[in-house]
């Protein structure tokens, strides 16, 4: 949340630098201070008599795409079991080569596709299948007791636990993962669509559906007043009209 004021609603565009504003606002967001600065600039804003109780605004939103390719849910965990096989290729070299089946390399080598893909609903719900065999084996073994504990906290192990958890069931006795049905998948609040991203989801407003987040717009608008001006990022809501 970055919020902008002035008195007379307006920056001297002198006093902005493009370059300027870039880099702090990163140095705002790395730091976690979006909340502090925000309240310090309304407690000054309140001193000087600029923003009071009650008062007109207006609010609008609009949808923000992820920077993220659209994937459908056969794509997602095949390049979320890709993306993680590639995060220990680098952490943990030697402890991969043994947990991985010669065929692997075939299937995850690269980037998964809808036109790689089998065709045809039967061979694609196979093909699911054995991704999801693939990944509970390879948290099964990254959870093992001989398993080095530093890799069950990486970023991408979770995302991938996470990720299984929602779009499979539970390994039957023999040890088979079997793809959810559509009425046992999560919400689509929850839904994880990217490794790369876990925080994008899908939305809907009228007929405008994206997968990435939404943005709430505020601003003041009494005359006479200062000119303040606030976003809100919000991935949790998925529908709104």
């Amino acid at each position: 949340m970055l919020p902008v004021a002035s008195q007379n609603g307006r920056i001297p565009r002198q006093l902005v630098s493009a370059v300027a504003l870039s880099e702090f606002r990163t140095r705002l967001i790395a730091g976690g201070l979006e909340q502090q600065l925000l309240d310090s600039l309304l407690a000054a804003c309140q001193a000087q008599g600029w923003v009071k109780a009650g008062g007109t605004q207006r609010t609008d939103a609009t949808h923000v795409l992820g920077a993220i390719r659209a994937m459908n849910r056969l794509e997602s965990v095949g390049e979320t079991l890709r993306a993680v096989l590639n995060a220990l290729a680098v952490a943990a070299p030697d402890w991969l080569v043994e947990q991985i089946a010669p065929d692997w390399f075939d299937r995850y080598s690269r980037r998964i596709e809808g036109y790689r893909l089998p065709k045809g609903d039967a061979a694609r719900a196979a093909y699911a299948n054995t991704i999801g065999t693939d990944g509970a084996n390879l948290l099964h073994a990254i959870y093992a007791p001989t398993a080095p504990a530093w890799l069950r906290p990486m970023p991408a192990v979770e995302i991938l636990r996470r990720v299984w958890v929602q779009q499979f069931y539970a390994p039957d006795a023999e040890g088979q993962v079997y793809w959810r049905g559509a009425a046992d998948l999560p919400p689509a609040a929850l839904w994880i669509h990217s490794p790369y991203d876990v925080e994008v989801r899908y939305g809907l407003k009228r007929s405008t559906t994206w997968v990435g987040y939404k943005v709430h717009l505020t601003e003041t608008c009494d005359p006479q007043r200062a000119l303040l001006a606030e976003y809100r990022k919000a991935q949790e809501v998925t529908r709104f009209t």
